[in-house]
């Protein structure tokens, strides 16, 4: 007879052996979370609780949270009471005195900081949608995001009015732009709290809008995503299931807010448990690990190019006794999108970082994916499930072939499509309900047209639905997910996403400039895509004036983040044209900017407010890790 010592050795080596052949304990992690958050939403939406003006008010009402810190900022706190006073306050001074009410949009057009969240949960208050603008763009970019709006009041931090234009006024007559200066923000705070019945915030269905959020999407403008009320919640709740945030926790990000990253899954996530939000006016090396100490933060949020540029940045050293300070803090997570391979084992090793939650989501997406890693075993990955979990999101989901135009293959006898092998890359696709889409993608505010390009029809049976991600992806053997590529002219550099349509038009403004192809390039030790212009001059040899003045207009009239690094000179238009006068891409990304791939062509890099000439010697010094774009 066995001894039950000998038994349980037994159940506990086969348990484990269980665990890592099928990843049960990722399954336990999958249904717990997923568990939790549907029963959560299914009371909210019973109780008609979704707006989450809710849910800071139910912390407020606890006497022990009411008095913990929420938000941290520069130096200052705010206790939830305080927060929730001046939500209050700021949602009196926006329906009394700029005729606000409840279905309205309000743009906002700021940077971080505690005013950002009063403005943004004031709205919720009283029943009105956030539209969040980047506050980087200008001109013709800011005024297409703010028409798409359809807002009648914009909202601007005084540190960004300069780009509110009276050329973007005159060609927004019906909008009411008022920017927030110091006195204005001191009137408001002297105004009395006023909390408004639940009539005034009354939501029907989950799909209900919450937030426009601003995606550049696959092509073209900028496009307002519906972010739901039911995304909200599950951003929210999954991100703090997963960090296992708890109210002593504090999150520090410098992420902007205007992006889903920081406010849904950052601030929203902190919100539901009583923790505290420490945020950051914007990223820094210099100040990043300074801001964590002095918050006594335990939980931060990158992006993929944050954790590199931490990880390559020169050790903080305390100057009177000598020691280094990488690890002289109190984080144990951290959370985000886009942390590479390549540096994923160097940020958690330098920082003493023990768990990494990498995670997937489009803000206009209709699923999510996440990776729980504390070993090597899920680096790089950007999702990792067990064999049930994977069983029950290949039903949800799927990643298909694509054809040779990045569309996805249709078999020419039945007309579907084919899911890709184990390993194999293709596009990510998420089912939806075929009679009604909505439930599950909301689209883009007032372009059905758009809406509807994202989703394809017939793709295993007749009559079905899929949302088309735009992301090539693979998944292996084991659960893990990686993310390959993006589909299309978008690229992503400095955690934005950038149009190449957008950046052809304006480059093609230049009265020098006769033909205009942009894509994106992949450099050694930077991630994303670096923007580079294959371009037609009026001539092929241009001089540093005409390069000076192309720097000069391009700087003047995109986003920072936008501003091609590169130029390709070309000799004469339509060489990279097909037969029916499309451009052609995937060759000019192929070769890069490696000056032995280019042949013919001039190479030109942005560099000292000009474009300059770019050789073997340039090459060599990006090759080498000795410059940061």
């Amino acid at each position: 007879m066995v001894s039950l010592p000998l038994a349980l050795a037994g159940a506990v080596a086969g348990s484990a052996y269980l665990n890592a052949r099928f990843s049960l304990e990722h399954d336990l992690l999958f249904f717990r979370i997923a568990g939790s958050t549907l029963l959560n939403l299914i009371r909210a939406v019973r109780a008609d609780r979704l707006n989450v003006f809710y849910v800071l008010e139910k912390q407020v009402l606890d006497k022990h949270t009411a008095r913990r810190p929420f938000i941290l900022f520069e130096g200052k706190s705010y206790t939830y009471a305080e927060t929730y006073q001046a939500v209050l306050q700021y949602g009196v001074w926006m329906r009394e005195h700029h005729g606000v009410r409840e279905g309205d949009i309000v743009a906002l057009d700021y940077q971080n900081s505690e005013t950002f969240i009063f403005l943004w949960f004031a709205m919720w208050s009283i029943g009105a949608k956030p539209a969040f603008i980047n506050h980087h763009l200008q001109g013709a970019t800011l005024t297409h995001c703010l028409r798409e709006s359809t807002a009648k009041l914009a909202i601007v931090d005084p540190r960004v009015a300069g780009s509110v234009t009276e050329e973007v006024r005159q060609h927004l007559p019906g909008m009411n732009f008022v920017v927030l200066t110091p006195d204005i923000e001191a009137e408001i705070r002297s105004l009395e709290p006023v909390r408004y019945p639940d009539a005034v915030r009354a939501t029907d269905e989950y799909i209900g809008m919450a937030i426009l959020i601003y995606t550049s999407g696959t092509t073209g403008m900028p496009k307002p995503a519906v972010v739901s009320w039911a995304k909200v919640y599950m951003a929210a709740m999954i991100t703090s299931s997963g960090t296992n945030t708890r109210p002593d926790d504090v999150l520090y990000t410098c992420m902007p807010l205007y992006h889903s990253a920081a406010s849904c899954l950052g601030v929203c996530s902190v919100l539901w448990v009583g923790a505290t939000a420490a945020i950051g006016r914007r990223f820094s090396t210099k100040t990043f690990w300074k801001d964590v100490r002095e918050t006594n933060s335990t939980i931060i949020q990158y992006v993929g190019e944050t954790c590199r540029y931490l990880t390559v940045a020169p050790p903080e050293i305390n100057p009177v006794t000598g020691e280094n300070l990488d690890k002289k803090h109190r984080v144990r997570s951290a959370m985000g999108n886009g942390l590479r391979p390549d540096v994923w084992d160097r940020f958690k090793e330098r920082f003493g970082i023990e768990t990494i939650m990498e995670f997937y989501a489009a803000t206009e997406g209709a699923l999510g994916l996440w990776n729980l890693s504390r070993n090597s075993f899920g680096k790089g990955a950007i999702g990792r499930y067990g064999v049930i979990s994977k069983a029950i999101l290949s039903v949800r989901s799927a990643i298909v072939r694509l054809d040779e135009t990045e569309l996805p293959w249709r078999d020419p006898k039945t007309g579907f499509c084919q899911r890709v092998k184990s390993g194999e890359v293709g596009e990510f696709i998420v089912s939806l309900p075929a009679d009604d889409t909505n439930k599950r993608f909301q689209g883009y505010h007032g372009n059905a047209a758009a809406t509807t390009s994202k989703i394809m029809r017939d793709v295993f049976k007749k009559g079905d639905a899929w949302f088309r991600s735009g992301d090539v992806m693979r998944w292996d053997n084991e659960g893990r997910v990686y993310f390959n590529d993006r589909i299309g002219d978008t690229f992503r550099w400095k955690s934005e996403n950038v149009s190449t349509t957008e950046v052809a038009q304006t480059i093609g403004l230049h009265t020098a400039v006769q033909e205009v192809n942009v894509y994106g390039v992949q450099l050694p030790h930077h991630d994303g895509r670096a923007g580079c212009v294959a371009i037609v001059l009026d001539s092929p040899h241009p001089r540093p004036e005409l390069l000076a003045s192309l720097a000069a207009h391009s700087r003047e009239k995109l986003p920072r983040y936008a501003v091609p690094l590169f130029l390709r000179v070309l000799k004469e238009v339509g060489t990279q044209n097909t037969g029916t006068n499309k451009q052609q891409k995937h060759l000019l990304r192929q070769q890069g900017v490696d000056p032995a791939n280019v042949q013919g062509d001039a190479l030109f890099w942005l560099k000292d407010g000009t474009y300059m000439p770019f050789g073997q010697k340039e090459w060599k010094a990006l090759q080498q890790g000795q410059v940061k774009l």
